[in-house]
């Protein structure tokens, strides 16, 4: 088994028979002409690129629109790179999986918050809050077994209209 089957079977999040018989290329080798190298090529410069984004935003938070915009355009940089990896329309339909639709929701919002904020009302506090947020819906709500599961019993105790 090649490195590049063992990178996909690990983002694609299973040893499935079903995986271990699609190729890399299943779903998107219609959509472009990128070799599997050229694809871990621009998986790591999307990677490499939205990490430095991040950081390097860290260094004009005093402004908050220059530090929003770096940030969030970095994250979603870093985000959308495994789209390579794995074509985006799996990526999709595992950020919409009813497991992870929670984390999706409260990510999207959260970048859409934290653009707001530094475009809009110049807020410091509230930007970095909404960056907080956004953090938070990315790798808490994603990863953390049992955080999904609050974050869902909450959701239903705060949006439930019966008494």
């Amino acid at each position: 088994m090649d490195a590049l089957t063992r990178l996909h079977r690990s983002l694609a999040g299973g040893d499935d028979e079903e995986l271990q018989e699609e190729s890399i290329l299943g779903d998107t080798e219609d959509l472009c002409s990128l070799s599997p190298l050229q694809r871990i090529y621009a998986f790591a410069a999307c990677l490499v690129a939205g990490l430095a984004l991040m950081i390097l935003s860290f260094i004009v938070f005093g402004r908050p629109i220059k530090f929003a915009v770096m940030f969030t355009f970095g994250n979603m940089l870093a985000v959308g790179s495994t789209a390579f990896v794995m074509g985006p329309q799996k990526q999709l339909r595992m950020m919409f999986d009813p497991v992870r639709l929670y984390a999706t929701a409260i990510y999207v919002g959260c970048v859409v918050l934290a653009l707001i904020f530094a475009l809009w009302l110049h807020d410091k506090l509230l930007t970095l809050i909404a960056i907080i947020c956004e953090i938070c819906a990315l790798f808490c709500l994603s990863y953390i077994p049992f955080a999904r599961r609050m974050v869902s019993d909450l959701m239903v105790k705060l949006c439930d209209t019966e008494l």
